[in-house]
């Protein structure tokens, strides 16, 4: 495939969408850092084709800077500037497809790593909310080659380069020919942080949320969630009992499961959910490593020398109830040395929730986490107002 296409008369909408001083995947770090490593925005100049200087500046909801430029700031990529807020975009991993459809940015999304494991499923609870899958692009296909970014031609691809050289083997050079030719990258690996390639800044949900927000212009619905998330971990941690358990969070290799791997809760975005409900990791405080660095699979008799108070098993997909005693905890009850564990007694055998979240997908994955883990605390209640969320994603950010 070549790099250009020779029939076009004029620039692309996305050759206007160009770097201002931007850093990428194997390159030195642009943005300044405090000693935790986070990012310190700074106004920042730029040239653009006419000679004339832009600067970076706050907006609100939808809105640009006066001359329709800015720029964002975020590790690893540096600065990246746009002279107009993309319209069609793609990420790799869901949380920042889900980060997207929060920002009512839905519509551009044309395609995402592993349909698989993007919750779309979730939305159909929110008034209004839809993503259909079938619509979208796979990029995993045996591997993830170039040709699809060329075919796609998005306008801004919300993925860290540095994932793509380090996950799916792509070369330094493959990365520049994409951001030359088709559109920048614009993100970070957030989800897990035990990749020991992942020296640079690790983002919280909320501030990766952040930055997709400045990307697409969308500060004030941002602003309407971490308000809504913070009232609502508020109330939760509020009511949480003294004695939090420590539980084991598991893949199951197979199913019905005869081993798993093993996922440590310390960090990343992906157990979020268990860190808000303050959880122990019994895999931590046993030094078993986590699958992403490298860990192999654990079996039952490893478990039962653990023994956490609680097991917490992630599925991807869509995972009802029915399905997850069905195919989960009956065959713990009814195995040899699975039945023995606490966990399994005591009835504490839980729904993990899939990996990459976003801020929607979190909420939804909170609720049935706490009810889970809690329920003499939660029971079936609804932890959060489905038509509230629904609305700020419309951009009725200011409803209370």
């Amino acid at each position: 495939m070549t790099d250009t296409d020779p029939n076009r008369e004029g620039p692309t909408r996305r050759e206007y969408l160009k770097y201002g001083g931007a850093v990428v995947a194997g390159a030195s770090l642009a943005g300044c850092t405090d000693g935790s490593g986070s990012t310190t925005e700074r106004p920042t100049s730029t040239q653009s084709d006419e000679g004339t200087e832009s600067s970076e500046s706050e907006s609100s909801d939808g809105n640009a800077a006066s001359d329709g430029s800015y720029s964002v700031t975020m590790e690893p990529v540096g600065t990246v500037e746009f002279d107009s807020v993309p319209e069609t975009w793609f990420p790799y991993t869901a949380d920042y497809a889900d980060m997207g459809v929060a920002l009512g940015e839905g519509d551009g999304l044309s395609a995402v790593g592993v349909k698989a494991r993007f919750g779309t499923h979730l939305y159909e609870e929110l008034p209004g909310v839809s993503v259909d899958k079938s619509n979208l692009t796979e990029l995993w296909q045996d591997g993830t080659g170039k040709e699809l970014f060329y075919e796609l031609d998005a306008d801004v691809h919300v993925i860290d380069p540095n994932f793509m050289v380090n996950r799916l083997q792509w070369s330094q050079s493959d990365v520049d020919e994409i951001q030359e030719n088709v559109a920048p990258f614009f993100g970070n690996t957030v989800f897990s942080r035990s990749y020991d390639w992942h020296d640079y800044a690790d983002y919280t949900l909320y501030e990766a949320f952040e930055k997709v927000a400045q990307l697409f212009q969308k500060e004030a619905r941002y602003e309407a969630f971490k308000e809504y998330h913070d009232n609502l971990l508020s109330d939760v941690q509020g009511r949480l009992p003294s004695d939090t358990p420590d539980i084991a969070l598991l893949y199951p290799a197979g199913v019905p499961p005869e081993s798993f791997y093993p996922y440590r809760i310390g960090g990343g975005t992906q157990a979020k959910h268990w860190q808000d409900l303050r959880v122990g990791d019994a895999l931590a405080k046993n030094d078993i490593t986590d699958a992403q660095a490298g860990g192999g699979t654990i079996d039952y008799e490893m478990l039962l020398d653990i023994d956490p108070d609680a097991l917490a098993i992630r599925l991807q997909g869509e995972i009802s109830q029915e399905y997850f005693e069905e195919n989960i905890v009956s065959h713990l009850r009814n195995h040899d040395i699975a039945s023995e564990l606490s966990a399994v007694k005591n009835d504490r055998v839980i729904y993990g929730g899939l990996t990459y979240q976003g801020p929607i997908t979190h909420l939804f994955q909170l609720e049935r986490a706490a009810q889970g883990l809690y329920p003499d605390v939660f029971g079936d209640e609804q932890l959060f107002d489905r038509q509230r969320i629904a609305d700020i994603i419309a951009g009725d950010s200011n409803q209370k």
